[in-house]
């Protein structure tokens, strides 16, 4: 089911964007907790959520094995997972970059990499073999519903270490931790050889660089490069589909989480994206439709530019938005940018099932699509409430145990009743 290709002025100063407090992706800390960049978590949530409408909307794709594509809906799927393809995982990495700067400068290194060891790798391990094992049950769900009489290929004998292969839709994390290692080894290089003052100095001048008029540019560097290396625009950076090493996928996304390191490195960055949002979402609206109409006709060289540049704009434009428009947060930003990292791991067989169950009523594409998210969301949220959020399992993926909101619910009412 996944996708494989995978006015400065007006802005607040560095006083009014405080260091965010970790949240899914970013751990809990032993010192008192900073405040949020509520916009960034939002922004974070959004990333992970624009993934399972990715994976809702690959059953409509052109050439699907799991549904019959309607004529008329496919290319509007198509169209519109060639434009999340364009920033989202970027967004995803960058963010990732900026909160594991703002950790490190906190914990160190060793406690950092600890926390990622925890938080991104052994779900990695855990959960990518539970989701293989029920995508091989769903797809033989889908067989039987669309009466395919040929069975499914059989399964590897012996010790299943091929189910520690295949990171399903958990891949970005496999490429999280390559970037964690390497920019880790690379950062401990730099200091041992220039020195720490020497070398916050130069991530500073590199953030003040990636935050100036144009910086954009420089940002979509190694997304450029990343497409030229693999040859192709289509659905943006290729991913993963076992544990690999991919040059173009790390070159693209190592790129993101280093921007995003050099911007926290940086006091008055993110001010200066507030106060250039405008600039960069209009480049974005202007750019993406070129890059969708050129995408198959295109040659690589005018492709890659712009796609890279588009991808970028968007990143850039949705950081700034997110953080005027959210600054003051608010309790349900808060609750969904907690819940989206357990949502988004748990998502893929129950959106699968139910997609499958709905391909069965003859509706419209877009109703089944809108029906879908609509009973899945609700039950991963009810899940995560449930399961998560106060238990070990919260404590574990989030770094820190919340109160459930049911229970709060509750005892409100019974207080006000």
């Amino acid at each position: 089911m996944t996708t494989h290709r995978g006015a400065a002025s007006a802005a607040p100063g560095p006083s009014a964007l405080p260091p965010q407090s970790p949240s899914p992706a970013s751990p809990s800390t032993t010192a008192a907790p900073a405040p949020r960049l509520h916009g960034l978590d939002a922004l974070r949530a959004v990333a992970l959520g624009l993934g399972i409408v990715l994976h809702t909307l690959a059953p409509f794709l052109p050439g699907t094995t799991w549904f019959r594509p309607d004529p008329v809906f496919a290319p509007a799927a198509d169209i519109t997972t060639t434009v999340i393809h364009l920033f989202r995982m970027v967004l995803f990495m960058m963010l990732a970059g900026y909160f594991g700067r703002l950790v490190l400068t906190r914990r160190g290194a060793g406690a950092y990499a600890k926390d990622r060891a925890q938080r991104i790798l052994l779900p990695l391990a855990v959960f990518s073999p539970v989701v293989l094992l029920s995508i091989i049950g769903i797809e033989e769900l889908a067989r039987r519903l669309r009466g395919d009489p040929d069975p499914l290929p059989p399964l590897p004998s012996g010790i299943p270490f091929w189910l520690f292969r295949d990171p399903a839709h958990l891949w970005f994390l496999w490429v999280l931790v390559q970037i964690i290692v390497v920019v880790l080894l690379v950062r401990a290089l730099v200091v041992a050889c220039a020195g720490r003052e020497r070398a916050a100095r130069w991530a500073d001048r590199a953030g003040a660089a990636l935050a100036l008029p144009g910086g954009v540019a420089l940002a979509a560097l190694p997304y450029l490069g990343a497409l030229l290396l693999q040859g192709s625009t289509r659905y943006g950076v290729v991913q993963p589909s076992h544990l690999d090493i991919l040059p173009s996928t790390l070159s693209a996304y190592a790129g993101a989480f280093v921007v995003g390191w050099f911007l926290h490195a940086r006091p008055d960055a993110l001010s200066r994206l507030v106060g250039s949002w405008p600039v960069h979402l209009g480049a974005a609206v202007v750019l993406t439709p070129l890059v969708v109409l050129l995408e198959d006709t295109g040659p690589i060289g005018v492709n890659a530019p712009l796609s890279a540049l588009a991808g970028w704009c968007w990143v850039y434009g949705l950081v700034g938005l997110f953080l005027k428009a959210l600054a003051g947060g608010s309790p349900v930003v808060r609750y969904l940018a907690d819940s989206s990292y357990w949502v988004y791991i748990a998502h893929l067989p129950l959106t699968a099932v139910i997609q499958l169950l709905l391909a069965k009523t003859g509706w419209w594409p877009s109703v089944q699509l809108v029906a879908a998210w609509a009973i899945a969301v609700p039950l991963l949220l009810l899940s995560y409430d449930l399961f998560v959020r106060s238990t070990w399992l919260g404590a574990w993926l989030n770094g820190r145990r919340h109160p459930r909101a049911l229970r709060r619910r509750t005892a409100v009412d019974a207080a006000t009743g």
